[in-house]
Parts: C-alpha cells; structure tokens; sequence
C-alpha cells in the first residue's frame, strides 16, 4: 500500500492571490452589510404586535423575520454570500498554507478592504493617519512574509 504524493506547491503567485482575495471578500463586504442593515426598516407584522406572545417568543419572532427580510434584500443578500464564500475559502486556505502567516495576513488584508469598501460604500473620508495606519500594516504583513523564508 503506498501514500499518495503530497499536494503540489501552488506557487506564490496563487497563494497571494487567494490571501487578497480572502481580505477582499471579507473587507469589501462589510462596509455593504453595514449599510443595508442601517438601511433596514422592519415592516408592521400584526404577529408582532400580539400581547400574548411573551418576551422570548416576541424576540424569537423578531429576530426570524429581521433575518427573513434581511436576507431577501439584495443589498444585503449578496455581499453576506460573497462574504460567507470568503470563509469557505479561507477554511480551505489554512488547510494547506502556513497558519502563522494565513491569518495574519488575511486579517489585515480585510481591514484594509474595509477602509477601501467604507470608501465606496457611504463615501467614507480617508484620513492622513489611516493613511499611514495601512502603509504600517503593509510592512507587518512583508516581516511576516520575510520573517518565514
């Protein structure tokens, strides 16, 4: 009986490509998820109203159909899919990449997609120190990077 060779490297390239696009679908996404949440307004369900509920079941019911409503918004629905299909890629990131850099370096990418997404999504000011924060988190990620060749 013999093993199964070991997965070929990916590359580099591939690698870096799946880490930014891992940050860009969490990062993007958020600021998007945000606003539509903001932007939500519950519509009158008799059901709600009911005095006979209780608490648990008032907020139960509550709680469903904010999700339902949520979720049957586009500006809602699509950037959550594209943010849960982030995690799928990532759980499979950190099953063949270096852990000690695979988080670290998708994290930090999202927070830098998410002043982007905030940019784009509400028109969100980029301040000077932001600015410098994200040249800084740049570097970190290169010393992870370097710190591991």
């Amino acid at each position: 009986m013999s093993t199964p060779p070991p997965p070929e490297d990916p590359g580099l390239l591939r690698w870096t490509l799946s880490f930014i696009l891992v940050g860009m679908a969490w990062g993007l996404t958020n600021p998007f998820i945000r606003k539509a949440a903001i932007e939500y307004n519950p519509p009158k369900r008799a059901i709600l109203e009911n005095p006979r509920n209780g608490v648990l079941k008032g907020w139960v019911l509550k709680a469903a159909f904010a999700t339902y409503d949520l979720l049957r918004r586009p500006a809602y629905a699509v950037p959550l899919l594209i943010n849960l299909t982030g995690s799928v890629w990532f759980f499979l990131l950190i099953g063949g990449a270096e852990l000690s850099l695979t988080v670290p370096i998708v994290n930090s990418l999202a927070f830098l997609f998410t002043v982007l997404g905030d940019w784009l999504a509400v028109g969100k000011k980029v301040h000077k120190d932001t600015w410098i924060g994200m040249a800084l988190v740049l570097g970190g990620i290169g010393l992870c990077v370097h710190s591991k060749q």
